[in-house]
Order: C-alpha cells, then sequence, then structure tokens
C-alpha cells in the first residue's frame, strides 16, 4: 500500500494502514525512515546508561510511526482478518474457549519496524474505534509513568475487555526491552467468565543484528473452569536460530492440579499447533496469514463525532510531515504538542489540581500494579470503523 492510499484525511484526522504481520514489509508505512537507522539509534542512545528507564526519553519524528501508542494498543484489538475474537464466545467446552482465547491472545503480537516506536500519548488521550459489532475505547489515564486505559464491549457477541498497563522500555546495552506491566481482562459474559493475562517483553536488538521480538511467559488464567494456559514466547538470545525466532510454546493446565491437558507449540508469525492429550488429535489453532493478512485502514465516517482528544487527530500534523517527509515540519508540530500539555500539567501542579481520567477510575498499589474500572458498562459506537 503506497503513503497515498494509506492516508486518509477527513475533518483533519489522519489514520495510516495498521502494523502488517511483518514489521518490515516495503508496503508499510515504515518506508518514510531515514537512512543509517542503526547508527542514528546507538547515536541516540550514547549518552544513556544501561539499565536507564527510557519513558522520558524524547524522539525526534525520525523515530516515530505515523500513530500514537493507543492505536497501536488498539489495533492489535480491532485489526484482525478473521474474528477470532468471536469465536472464543461461541464454543461450547471450556477448553474450546480457552484454546480460542489463546489463539486471539496470540493474534495481538506482531512486530514493529526496526528501529521506530509510536508516539508517547499525551495525558487525556483517546482513540475510539468501531469494527462490527465491537467497539472499542482508549485513554491515556497517566502521563509519567505512561498507563493506557482500555475498555471494549461487543454487545452482540457478550464479549467485554477491559485494560490498564504501563510500557516500561529500558535500555540493556545492546537491546532495548520493554515490560509491559497492568492487567488484561477478557469477559465472556454469557458464559460468566473472565479471563486475566498478562504480556510478554517487546525487545529491539541492535546488535549483533537488528530484530525485534516479543519474549517471556505469558499466563492466561480463568478461575471459573479452573483452567490456566502457560505461555513462553522465545527469541534469538546472540545468533539467529530460526526454530527459535519468534517462537510459542505452551500448554494448558488445570490450575487446581497442574495436570496438563494440551500442549502448544509454533511460531506466532506463522502458525501455532495445539494436541489434545487425552486424544492425541493435533489442530492449527492459529493462522498468522489468514489473521493478519489484507488489514483494513480505519475510516472515519462521522468527521463532527470525532472527539478532540482522539488520537489521529491530536497528531494528525505531525503524522502528515511524517508521512511527506518533512522532518523540520515534523519536529516544529511535535513540540508544540508536547509543551502545550507540559503547560497544562504545570498550572494544574500550581492550582494544585487533580488530573482525573474521562472514561475510567483507574487505581495502583504495590501489591497489584496497574488496575481500572470503566465508567460505563459498554462503549459507544465510534466515529472512526474498520469496515470488512
Amino acid at each position: 500500500m503506497g503513503k497515498n492510499e494509506s492516508l486518509k484525511r477527513k475533518g483533519g484526522v489522519v489514520l495510516t494502514a495498521p502494523l502488517p504481520l511483518d514489521g518490515n514489509e516495503s508496503d508499510s508505512d515504515s518506508d518514510y525512515r531515514t537512512p543509517n537507522i542503526i547508527q542514528r539509534i546507538l547515536s541516540l542512545l550514547a549518552a544513556v546508561k544501561p539499565g536507564s528507564d527510557l519513558t522520558r526519553l524524547h524522539l525526534p519524528p525520525q523515530f516515530n510511526i505515523p500513530k500514537s501508542q493507543l492505536q497501536v494498543y488498539g489495533e492489535s484489538v480491532y485489526c484482525v482478518s478473521s474474528d477470532l475474537l468471536s469465536k472464543c464466545s461461541k464454543e461450547e467446552t471450556p477448553l474450546g474457549r480457552m484454546v480460542c482465547v489463546v489463539a486471539w491472545c496470540v493474534s495481538m503480537y506482531r512486530p514493529l519496524p526496526f528501529g521506530v516506536v509510536p508516539y508517547n500519548p499525551v495525558l487525556g488521550e483517546t482513540h475510539h474505534v468501531s469494527v462490527g459489532s465491537l467497539n472499542l475505547l482508549v485513554e491515556q489515564v497517566s502521563h509519567h509513568p505512561p498507563v493506557s486505559a482500555l475498555h471494549a464491549s461487543d454487545d452482540k457477541n457478550n464479549i467485554e475487555m477491559i485494560w490498564c498497563q504501563s510500557p516500561i522500555p529500558k535500555f540493556c546495552g545492546s537491546c532495548i526491552e520493554t515490560e509491559v506491566v497492568g492487567k488484561r481482562h477478557l469477559k465472556l459474559l454469557d458464559k460468566h467468565e473472565t479471563y486475566t493475562m498478562n504480556s510478554p517483553k517487546l525487545v529491539i536488538r541492535f546488535l549483533p543484528f537488528s530484530s525485534v521480538e516479543w519474549i517471556g511467559n505469558v499466563t492466561i488464567r480463568c478461575q471459573e473452569t479452573d483452567l490456566e494456559a502457560q505461555l513462553c514466547y522465545r527469541g534469538n538470545s546472540f545468533w539467529p536460530r530460526p526454530s527459535l525466532h519468534r517462537s510459542i510454546k505452551g500448554k494448558i493446565v488445570r490450575t487446581s492440579t497442574s495436570h496438563i491437558i494440551y500442549e502448544i507449540d509454533g511460531h506466532w508469525d506463522r502458525s501455532v499447533m495445539g494436541k489434545d492429550v487425552a486424544t492425541g488429535q493435533q489442530t492449527t489453532i492459529y493462522n498468522a496469514k489468514e489473521a493478519l493478512s489484507e488489514l483494513k485502514t480505519p475510516v472515519v465516517v462521522d468527521p463532527e463525532a470525532v472527539c478532540r482528544s482522539e488520537s489521529s487527530l491530536v497528531w494528525s500534523e505531525v503524522s502528515r510531515a511524517i508521512l511527506e517527509k518533512k522532518w523540520d515540519k515534523a519536529r516544529e508540530c511535535k513540540s508544540e504538542i508536547e509543551e502545550k500539555h507540559r503547560e497544562i500539567a504545570r498550572e494544574k501542579q500550581l492550582k494544585e489540581e487533580e488530573w482525573l481520567p474521562k472514561y475510567f477510575r483507574v487505581f495502583h498499589s504495590q501489591e497489584s500494579g496497574w488496575d481500572c474500572i470503566p465508567e460505563n458498562n459498554s462503549v459507544a459506537p465510534a466515529p472512526i470503523v474498520v469496515n470488512h
């Protein structure tokens, strides 16, 4: 998809094509990047000590993809070719539903183009999109540390999703590791089941080769069915090994007994197989090409209803400049947005006013981390949609 096809402008909103299965595909929006990206990254990080938290590092627009992190979170849920989410509620057995939840969870992970990241959302920024009967809303509920809250509802399929998470990127010398902390809940309302899950780490390697990988352990637990999926996302440690690159291995167990009833093995960017331990039957539970091919760019159906805090509107001028490779303009527009919100924060601090999210109540504790409760029972249809 070329730049003119992927860039949609209505009412000031700029919407770009979703991240593809291969983050370095030539037809993605990553073709705007400047040359010598590795040298530029290493130069930028030259003064950063290993182990440092990078959440306060100000990046020039040459290191940004033309969309906010909120949009990337949303895309991981609504940008799929096959409807993996609704299948979760349609399965008849608890094990069948857990297998579908695992497949849907795997579909959320795709690599970023190497060397670039989304915009760091400003406080109060939102992203509101509908696809079919699924309506999704994300809000940036904290800036330092960066915390995003997500609420999605599908009344037709009796599904609700609530996330509250915070990415913590750290420089580790030859790579950047981003741990995503916080809780994710997927509720199958008519089954009275809640699936709680975490996220693997996003690892961006510079040396001895460049790569973007998801690595780490993910646990998906459903207390009501006594089932738990234990997944391990694996990647190359130093030298490339095709068998490990973007691989996933795991099992489904009964939580109360730790008895293994299902085995999982494959690659999250290709296919994942499942095996019923009792019968020995093997099944392809996830096919990345089928799930993530021909992804559609969201479109604006009601420009007047787009909220002023909408990500694709807040960052529209920066995105236009990046896609047109007008780097001075992009830098100027980005600085204006960031300075405006720093000034708002300073004013509230002087007035001793506490900033409160619009759509969520947010909680944090040392024991349980970040969590949130949506202000509304369901999400309203959005003025931005993804057409099938």
